[in-house]
């Protein structure tokens, strides 16, 4: 069986701590998939917060769960989600990406996917590798390394992509636990275009109005179109259509053969 793909919003940290209905559609979520594929022998795990020039990639036995993220309460710094690597999983991405990713170790498990898998995977016995999101290369090209990595999925490996599909923190309200109508508008295109299988306008999705507000930086945005790469053509499910905070889209897919 195919494993799925996953992409994922994440938004604030605090997502960690809090018992809503994001965190609980996470865990939701994360029922669903054991239940249903079990588990995978590994995750490719590809976040918004391992920006890099070029295309890094994880080989730890015991890759750290990190903490990049300041000015928060001591319990979200206290949360334990200690995954194994995959050494198996690095190199078979370093074989099909070849000379153009370079092994390093200088990350490890960002917020981007613990903060994500604490509900949806929460006994954290998945091993997990991190590839970089590349910010010296084009969206098309971002996308055909989802597509060279695609075929991961029937070894057993779940790839998952961690970001947002609206992130701007610039114009991020705390008191508001809804989307402004450009969030809402940009969130909404965007999910059409994948329902829909229109691969061009989430490429091209500088081209949609109000993307300069939605995405004024490309990182959180990226990892989704590593994941339709990697979709290879499956249809996808949305989970978690939320918006929150002004301008953040918690909204994440499935896609599923």
């Amino acid at each position: 069986m195919r494993m799925p793909v996953i992409f994922s919003g994440h938004g604030d940290p605090m997502i960690a701590l809090r018992k809503d209905e994001v965190s609980m559609t996470f865990e939701e979520v994360g029922k669903q998939f054991l239940a249903k594929y079990g588990k995978p022998k590994a995750i490719l795990a590809i976040s918004a917060h391992w920006y890099t020039h070029g295309n890094l990639l994880q080989k730890m036995e015991n890759p750290p769960k990190i903490n990049d993220m300041f000015g928060f309460p001591k319990e979200l710094y206290e949360i334990p989600y200690q995954v194994k690597g995959c050494a198996e999983l690095s190199d078979k991405v370093a074989e099909i990406l070849g000379a153009s990713v370079e092994i390093d170790n200088d990350w490890g498990i960002d917020h981007g996917v613990w903060a994500v898998f604490v509900h949806m995977f929460p006994a954290a016995d998945i091993p997990i590798v991190e590839l970089s999101v590349n910010g010296d290369i084009s969206a098309e090209e971002i996308f055909e390394i989802g597509v060279k990595l695609s075929d991961l999925r029937a070894q057993g490996y779940l790839i998952f992509g961690s970001g947002n599909i609206v992130h701007n923190l610039r114009e991020a309200d705390w008191d508001n636990p809804n989307g402004t109508e450009k969030t809402l508008k940009f969130n909404q295109e965007i999910i059409d275009a994948v329902l829909k299988g229109d691969t061009k306008k989430v490429i091209e999705y500088e081209k949609i109005p109000n993307a300069s507000y939605a995405i004024p930086t490309p990182e959180h945005y990226l990892p989704l179109i590593y994941c339709i790469g990697a979709a290879d053509g499956d249809g996808a499910k949305v989970f978690n259509n939320v918006c929150n905070l002004g301008s953040m889209a918690m909204t994440g897919f499935i896609f599923e053969s």
